[in-house]
C-alpha cells in the first residue's frame, strides 16, 4: 500500500517550498507542496506535526504560531512533501463512495478519500470475499468484526436493561458492503418534513431526481425510477410460495397491493427492491467506487483511522489520522467531507473540538466551535420478529445445514446464481398504524426462515418470520465520547420506548402482524405461533413480549442534523456546511434532521448525489407536481 506521507524522518532542517495548487506525481499519488511547510520528526512522546506558514494572505497552518514554537522550535526538521487534494473525505460507505466517485468527474479536481477498514475484496476477488459478495452471506459479516464497528449501546431502561448490540461498516461501501440489500426511499412527506424542519431545498420534489440519477432499475425507467445511474436495484427472483402467501394475506387483511413501494404509491405490500445485481450485492463500492479508481485524481487508502479535524482558526484545512502505526496529516485545499456514518462522523467532530463546549471541556478538548446537536437527536428503528412455524418444508431452514450450504456456495461461486444470490427477503410493506395517520407508520419485511439473535444462532425449525417496527417513533436518543481515545467507542444512547405511544405503536405491529399470519393464504403453511408464542396474549404480555425481544433494525441517524442557523441545535446548514465553521461538510445518514419511514441505505445515497451538486456549484434538480398517493380517507386504518 502507497503511503500518503512518509513523515518524521531524521535529517537535516530545511524547508520546503513550491506553488499551493501545482499538482506532482509522487509515487502514484497526487500531491503538492506548501510553502514553507516545516516538518516535525515523531518523538516517543509525540505523534508527528507540521506547521505551515506563508507571507501571502492564503495558508495553511495546522497549529498555531505560538503553540508551534512552544512545543517545537527545539526539533529538527526534514525534507518532506505534504499531500494535499481538493478535497479529502473520510469515510468510503454509502455516501464516501458516491462523493469521489462525482467529485472526481471533474478532472481538475483531486480527492483523498479515507476508510477506517480495509478494501472490500481480497486479491481483487468477488469470490474470495464471498462474506460481503454473496447476497446470502450477510450475516456472516453482521456478527464479525472485520469489517464492522461492531458498537453496542448502554442498557435500555425501558427494555429490561437490555445491552443492544449495533453493527456498522467498517470497510469499502460500508454498511451498504453489510445490510440486507433492501432498497427503500421512505415516503415523499418525510422529505416534506425536512423542508418543514429547516432543510431547506430537501423537500421531495428537490430529492426525488438524485434518487433516479442514482438508480438504474431492472424493470426500466419511469417518473419515479431511474434507468441509467450507477446503482442496480432489482426485484426478487425465487418466486417463493411464502412470499406470494404474505402477499396475498395482506390484500385479505384488507391492504391494497403496490407494485412499487418506492414509487407512487408506499402504502401497502408487494414486491421489495434490492441492491443486488446479476446474483451480487452491489454496495456503493461496486456501483461507484471500483468505477472511479482508474482516475489520475482519485485516491484510496484503506486502514486509516482518522483521529482529528486540522483547524486554522474556523477553517478546517485537513486531518490526522493514523495508517500502519504511523500518525500522518494530509491537507485539504478546498473542503474536508465528513462521511463516517451517524457514529463516526458526530464522534470526529467532538474530537475535534467541535461539540457541546461543556462536554469537551469535561474531556480537556480545545473547543472550536460550540455546537451542542452534535451527537444529539439520535434516533433509529427498532423492530421485532414474529415467527410462525411452517407446516411444509419449504422455508431456508435445510439450505442453512451444512451439506446444503457448500451446494449453495458451489453454485454462486461458479454462476452467482440460486439461493445464494439473493438475501431472501423479497417481499414487504408498509401500512398505517390508526386512523388519521397521514402516511405510513410501519414497515414489514417477510423472510421465509427464522433468525436467532442477529444470525448468530442457527435457526431451530421450519419457520417463517415477519420483521415489524415503526417507523417514526418519538424516541430520541443522544451519543457522547467515552474518552479523547479515537478507538474507544463513543457512548451510545437511543433511549428505546420511553414514550408512551412507542410502547403503543409496537403493541399495534404483533396485533396487525398476527391479523395478517391468520389469513386463508398462509393456511396450507402455517404452524403454531414461535414468537411471542400463543401464551402471549393481554397488552401486558404483548409489551412484556417486546421488552424482551425488539432490537434495532441497524439505522442510527440524525445525529449532525441539518436545519436553520436558527435552530439551535442544528449542525449543517441546507448546503451540508457546518455551521459557524469554513470548509468543513458533514454527508451522511447522520445530517438528517429526522429519521424516514424505511431503510436509511438509499436516502443516504440520495444525499450523497444531491450535496455532490451543492459542493460542485451546479444547480439543484427539480422535479415539481409528482403525483403521490393519498388513501381515500383517514377515517380509518386501511
Amino acid at each position: 500500500m502507497l503511503s500518503l506521507a512518509t513523515l518524521g524522518q531524521t535529517g537535516a532542517r530545511r524547508a520546503v517550498t513550491g506553488t499551493r495548487g501545482r499538482f506532482v506525481r509522487d509515487n502514484s499519488c497526487f500531491s503538492t507542496r506548501l510553502p514553507e511547510c516545516h516538518f516535525v520528526p515523531k518523538t516517543r512522546k509525540m505523534g508527528l506535526s507540521i506547521s505551515c506558514s506563508s507571507s501571502s494572505s492564503n495558508r495553511y497552518r495546522c497549529l498555531t504560531a505560538s503553540a508551534f514554537h512552544r512545543r517545537f522550535s527545539s526539533s529538527p526538521k526534514a525534507d518532506q512533501k505534504t499531500p494535499s487534494y481538493s478535497y479529502v473525505i473520510v469515510g468510503a460507505g454509502s455516501a464516501g463512495c458516491v462523493l469521489a466517485n462525482r467529485l472526481t468527474e471533474d478532472a481538475h479536481e483531486s480527492v483523498l478519500l479515507l476508510e477506517a477498514g480495509p478494501k472490500d475484496m481480497w486479491l481483487g476477488s468477488l469470490r474470495l470475499s464471498w462474506k460481503i459478495h454473496m447476497p446470502a452471506a450477510l450475516t456472516y459479516n453482521l456478527c464479525d468484526d472485520k469489517f464492522n464497528w461492531y458498537y453496542h449501546i448502554l442498557p435500555q431502561a425501558h427494555m429490561d436493561n437490555r445491552v443492544m448490540y449495533w453493527p456498522r461498516g467498517r470497510v469499502w461501501g460500508g454498511s451498504s458492503s453489510l445490510n440486507a440489500m433492501v432498497y427503500i426511499r421512505g415516503h415523499a412527506e418525510d422529505y416534506n418534513r425536512w423542508q418543514r424542519e429547516g432543510a431547506e431545498g430537501w423537500d421531495y420534489e428537490h430529492c426525488l431526481p438524485y434518487f433516479r440519477k442514482a438508480q438504474c432499475h431492472e424493470l426500466g425507467e419511469n417518473r419515479y425510477r431511474g434507468g441509467s445511474g450507477p446503482l442496480h436495484v432489482s426485484r426478487g427472483k425465487t418466486n417463493h410460495p411464502l412470499h406470494k402467501a404474505f402477499i396475498e394475506a395482506g390484500r385479505q387483511t384488507g391492504y391494497p397491493f403496490t407494485d412499487d413501494m418506492n414509487g407512487y404509491q408506499q402504502e401497502g405490500l408487494g414486491w421489495m427492491d434490492m441492491t443486488i445485481h446479476k446474483g451480487k450485492r452491489w454496495s456503493t463500492a461496486s456501483a461507484y467506487l471500483r468505477p472511479a479508481l482508474g482516475r489520475p485524481n482519485l485516491k484510496a487508502e484503506v486502514h486509516c483511522l482518522t483521529t482529528k479535524i486540522l483547524f486554522d482558526g474556523s477553517r478546517a484545512v485537513g486531518v490526522e489520522y493514523a495508517q500502519n502505526g504511523q500518525t500522518k496529516r494530509v491537507f485539504a485545499e478546498k473542503e474536508v467531507i465528513l462521511s463516517g456514518g451517524a457514529i463516526n462522523s458526530p464522534q470526529l467532530l467532538m474530537m475535534s473540538g467541535v461539540g457541546n463546549a461543556d462536554d469537551l471541556k469535561q474531556l480537556d478538548i480545545p473547543v472550536i466551535q460550540h455546537l451542542p446537536g452534535v451527537g444529539s437527536n439520535l434516533q433509529d428503528h427498532l423492530e421485532l420478529y414474529i415467527q410462525q412455524q411452517c407446516t411444509q418444508p419449504i422455508t431456508l431452514y435445510k439450505a442453512q445445514k451444512p451439506f446444503h450450504m457448500v451446494k449453495i456456495g458451489l453454485e454462486w461461486l461458479s454462476l452467482f446464481t440460486g439461493y445464494g444470490a439473493t438475501a431472501h427477503l423479497e417481499s414487504g410493506g408498509f401500512i398505517r398504524s390508526r386512523p388519521n395517520v397521514t402516511h405510513p407508520d410501519i414497515q414489514f419485511h417477510f423472510l421465509p426462515s427464522q433468525v436467532i439473535d442477529h444470525g448468530r444462532v442457527a435457526s431451530k425449525i421450519e419457520a417463517y418470520q415477519v420483521h415489524v417496527g415503526p417507523m417514526r417513533s418519538t424516541s430520541v436518543g443522544w451519543m457522547k465520547l467515552k474518552s479523547t481515545n479515537p478507538l474507544d467507542h463513543p457512548i451510545l444512547q437511543p433511549n428505546y420506548l420511553s414514550t408512551d405511544i412507542d410502547v403503543w405503536e409496537f403493541r399495534e405491529c404483533v396485533k396487525l402482524s398476527r391479523e395478517i399470519f391468520a389469513q386463508k393464504a398462509f393456511d396450507a403453511f402455517r404452524g403454531p405461533e414461535v414468537q411471542p408464542g400463543p401464551q402471549v396474549q393481554s397488552d401486558a404480555e404483548i409489551d412484556a413480549f417486546v421488552r424482551r425481544k425488539a432490537d434495532s433494525a441497524y439505522h442510527p441517524s440524525c445525529t449532525c442534523k441539518m436545519g436553520s442557523p436558527s435552530d439551535p441545535m442544528a449542525v449543517v446548514d441546507s448546503n451540508t456546511r457546518v455551521l459557524g465553521l469554513e470548509r468543513l461538510r458533514v454527508v451522511d445518514a447522520s445530517i438528517m434532521p429526522s429519521i424516514v419511514s424505511g431503510n436509511l441505505n438509499a436516502p443516504t445515497i440520495m444525499i450523497a448525489e444531491k450535496a455532490a451538486d451543492v459542493i460542485r456549484g451546479r444547480p439543484p434538480l427539480v422535479d415539481s407536481g409528482v403525483p403521490v398517493y393519498r388513501p381515500l380517507t383517514l377515517d380509518t386504518q386501511r
